[in-house]
């Protein structure tokens, strides 16, 4: 045992650097520790070693333009995936890259890897199950609520929230459903459904939709938390850290559970449309559960990453239009017909997705390495946005890499600190909360 810890150690030692340049390198987790970060991908090592794996280099072909949707201002993140499809926007920043405010400790604890944001109210919760509002305009938590008694005190709460017109909506790990209105600091009514939560949240007209554990889809009446409706689906014996994941359609709700398959609902009748199973296993063990990115929509097409794949799905019938061999390490972004996403060997690849043809592929790492003129190492990433009609790309140890959409990397920059959560782009800046949970502002 003392042989095998020295020897990962001689490894991780190998790959630190203390790059004068940037520093850009410094902090990065090695091959083995990415991959199988939280324990993601540890149950698919048999599977994985057995599979062919996309690794292709191809550059842009000359003249071929890629034009996005503009560039948006944006003032509300109501849905901790930004909006009803999962997609984020081409937002739009004021690119100075300097810090703006940045407030005092939010909470004593650890916070939600995830914030949300309305009429100025920065929302997010700790791991006691407080739910936090700080205003940016007082500069202050003008609200803190715990919903939990003394009996739950030492449990971990993981909250699933959804916020619309000062309402938040939330499920937990315990079973619980409620909502409370942060404004008059109440309650406006709470459930217990007994059995854990497990999936974001999603609204459509008087309709709030969740997922249990048990691979669950429920349909409740937003106004008082009464069950509507209630879709059974394949359950797994074994859990793994994949979340159950919900995206919304003009008239369909997409449900895609750990066991691979992915569900169209009809909203208004609450009725199956259709659905298909995209894990490459249907023995329940281990080296067979299933994960993946979240849904994503785009116009008619439904975009899934599993742990192998890339699925890009007609959403009307259920028919897989085009499948490729790789695996996206973050959610994947689309504008008009173009998807952007990175996979789990660091290719930037851009997928036309009406013809399903592989645009470009680019090893991120070895365009840093040249950027740079420094060693070439591997980087692990957060995040991935469209910007200013660029590609940023978050990574974990708070740089940013700043690439034309042609795939070319143009800049390096570092946040102002260490980043915890999930960027937010609000009123053309980029809102984080950082490891000292505080909240950072740079524009």
């Amino acid at each position: 045992m003392k042989l095998f810890f020295f020897s990962i150690l001689f490894v991780l030692l190998q790959h630190c650097s203390f790059d004068n340049k940037s520093g850009i390198w410094k902090n990065e987790n090695s091959v083995a520790e990415i991959e199988n970060e939280d324990g993601v991908f540890q149950d698919f090592k048999t599977i994985s070693s057995t599979k062919e794996t996309f690794n292709e280099i191809i550059p842009l072909k000359k003249n071929f333009k890629i034009t996005l949707s503009p560039a948006i201002s944006n003032y509300n993140w109501n849905d901790i995936f930004f909006n009803k499809t999962n997609n984020t926007k081409n937002f739009k920043y004021n690119d100075s890259n300097k810090l703006i405010f940045k407030s005092k400790k939010l909470s004593k604890y650890n916070l939600s890897n995830f914030v949300l944001f309305e009429a100025n109210n920065l929302v997010t919760y700790d791991e006691k199950g407080n739910i936090i509002i700080f205003s940016i305009n007082e500069n202050k938590i003008a609200s803190k609520f715990n919903f939990y008694k003394k009996r739950y005190k030492k449990i971990k709460k993981i909250l699933n929230l959804i916020v619309e017109d000062n309402i938040i909506y939330i499920s937990d790990n315990i079973g619980y459903l409620y909502a409370y209105n942060y404004n008059t600091n109440k309650i406006l009514w709470a459930k217990n459904y007994k059995i854990p939560f497990r999936s974001n949240l999603k609204l459509s007209k008087d309709k709030l939709i969740a997922s249990n554990q048990n691979n669950n889809l429920y349909f409740f009446n937003k106004k008082n938390g009464n069950m509507l409706n209630l879709i059974p689906t394949e359950e797994t014996i074994v859990k793994n850290q994949f979340v159950n994941n919900l995206s919304l359609g003009n008239e369909s709700l997409f449900f895609l559970n750990t066991y691979g398959s992915l569900y169209s609902i009809d909203i208004e009748t609450m009725r199956i449309n259709w659905f298909i199973n995209l894990n490459q296993s249907l023995d329940i063990n281990p080296n067979s559960l299933f994960t993946g990115n979240q849904i994503v929509l785009n116009k008619n097409k439904v975009i899934i990453s599993s742990n192998q794949e890339t699925y890009i799905i007609d959403k009307i019938t259920g028919t897989i239009n085009f499948k490729k061999k790789f695996s996206a390490t973050v959610k994947p972004v689309i504008s008009n017909n173009y998807l952007f996403l990175i996979t789990k060997n660091n290719l930037l690849v851009s997928i036309d997705l009406v013809s399903g043809s592989i645009i470009y592929s680019y090893d991120i790492n070895e365009k840093i390495s040249k950027f740079l003129n420094t060693k070439k190492y591997k980087v692990n990433f957060k995040n991935l946005m469209l910007i200013n009609n660029n590609i940023f790309i978050f990574l974990k140890n708070s740089y940013i890499l700043k690439l034309n959409i042609d795939g070319e990397l143009k800049e390096v920059f570092k946040l102002p600190s260490k980043i915890s959560s999930q960027p937010i782009l609000i009123d053309d800046s980029i809102l984080f909360i950082n490891q000292k949970k505080k909240l950072f502002i740079v524009n």
